[in-house]
């Protein structure tokens, strides 16, 4: 593993980036091909499928894994000295471009809790994830004192946008960038805004040894 702590924005926000992270990226992907077909995840606002991971199923023992190999990096990245985990799951992009709701178009946030932390395993070679500043309001990270101006601004801007976010516009400005290598983790808080880089010719297949599929965990950090 070749682990690589970054800087994004003016807030100089941590984003850990671990390559060849597993050494065997082939043995996730047929855990999530064997796990398929997964459900849509309409709900949640995810632009396409989402498969949760849980606790009894063989990939739950490779999130475990993966918690355990990321744990000292959690802990150097995000200062905090262990973490729960709140979920898991398996995910591909399958949403065309004109299909997109006005909130799926826009650079988005998990949480305002800035300990909440996610993991990202690329199992595929993608142009990878973004972040953003939204220009009205500089805000680059949601919390609970800005979220108002960030919702109310977003409403009132996001209806003009079209399609996947693709760089800078008028209304956000593209702030950092990961590549999605295969078998690349990349680890960030959830309140920062970002957005996955999905390309408007992108194959948007729903099976996991040929679509654009990742594993997307969800952590609790905690201190003391």
């Amino acid at each position: 593993m070749t682990p690589e702590l970054r800087r994004v924005g003016e807030a100089q926000s941590p984003v850990v980036v671990i390559d060849d992270f597993t050494g065997a990226v082939d043995e996730v992907i047929e855990l999530a091909a064997a796990m398929a077909p997964f459900p849509s995840s309409a709900g949640n606002f995810y632009p396409g499928l989402r498969r949760s991971i849980v606790p009894g199923e063989p990939a739950y023992a490779y999130v475990e894994r993966m918690l355990r190999s990321a744990a000292p990096y959690i802990g150097g990245g995000f200062d905090v000295d262990t973490f729960d985990l709140l979920e898991a799951s398996f995910s591909m992009v399958t949403a065309p471009p004109a299909t997109l709701a006005v909130a799926q178009r826009a650079p988005h946030f998990d949480s305002t809790d800035p300990d909440y932390i996610a993991l990202l395993h690329y199992l595929s070679d993608t142009p990878g994830t973004a972040f953003f500043r939204q220009r009205a309001t500089g805000i680059e990270i949601v919390d609970d004192g800005n979220i108002a101006a960030f919702v109310g601004t977003a409403r009132r801007v996001n209806a003009s946008l079209s399609g996947y976010i693709h760089g800078s516009n008028q209304h956000y400005e593209q702030i950092g960038q990961i590549e999605g290598v295969r078998d690349r983790l990349a680890i960030y808080r959830g309140s920062m805004l970002h957005s996955g880089i999905i390309p408007s010719d992108m194959t948007f297949s729903t099976d996991p040894r040929a679509g654009r599929l990742t594993a997307n965990i969800f952590i609790k950090g905690r201190r003391g």
